[in-house]
């Protein structure tokens, strides 16, 4: 399995994610979603150099152009509701991408544990189809898993990618054991060492719907 961890290499995106961890700066909500917005962006855009390619004759005003353009069909598919922004930046560099939405969230037994429930989804096919799963933050990797299994109902994708700004190193071990190794790739912008015993990471940012989106009750 590929995994990819931008905060190895120096570019950009480090201070888009230096911003969103910020506890200055993540104060203005509109930053924020435009950072995850941002970083969205460069990881499709890094991510497309993964895909498969074809040479194809373009029409100009003078002539014939040959330029190689991306022949996958892609399913951009997020985990609501902090991944919304996120969602947005992958979707402004493929434009032509189908979209599933998932709704995972953790249902508190007591102050320090929970479980992952999927209530609600909404997806296309996803057969033979490159398929890239979005969270900004992976904690533990249940709720990415899960939300996998949900969209297996849709048909078997051909390859996966998995899309985080912040992940764990627990996450990373747990996305290694429980996805198809032959084809899944992981791209994050950091990994960071710890959880919390209400398993949020550390250091990590917070919660990242809150700081979106305001507090929920």
């Amino acid at each position: 399995m590929k995994i990819v961890n931008f905060a190895e290499k120096n570019s950009e995106l480090n201070r888009f994610v230096a911003e969103i961890r910020d506890i200055h700066i993540q104060q203005d909500r509109l930053r924020f979603r435009k950072n995850l917005e941002r970083i969205g962006e460069v990881m499709s855009y890094e991510i497309s150099k993964d895909l498969r390619y074809s040479e194809k004759q373009v029409t100009t005003p003078l002539g014939i152009a040959r330029v190689n353009t991306a022949d996958d069909k892609i399913v951009i598919g997020t985990i609501l509701r902090a991944g919304i922004p996120y969602h947005q930046g992958f979707l402004n560099y493929f434009d032509r991408a189908e979209n599933a939405f998932v709704s995972a969230y953790r249902k508190y037994k007591d102050k320090l544990n929970f479980e992952i429930f999927i209530e609600y989804i909404a997806s296309p096919r996803i057969d033979g189809k490159v398929l890239i799963l979005t969270d900004p933050m992976l904690a533990t990797g249940g709720s990415m898993e899960l939300s996998y299994r949900a969209l297996l109902t849709k048909g078997e994708p051909e390859h996966i990618h998995i899309a985080s700004v912040i992940a764990s190193q627990k996450a990373i071990e747990y996305i290694t054991t429980h996805f198809p190794e032959e084809k899944t790739t992981v791209w994050v912008g950091a990994i960071d060492p710890d959880l919390n015993e209400h398993s949020y990471i550390v250091p990590g940012l917070g919660d990242a719907g809150d700081l979106a989106y305001g507090e929920k009750e």
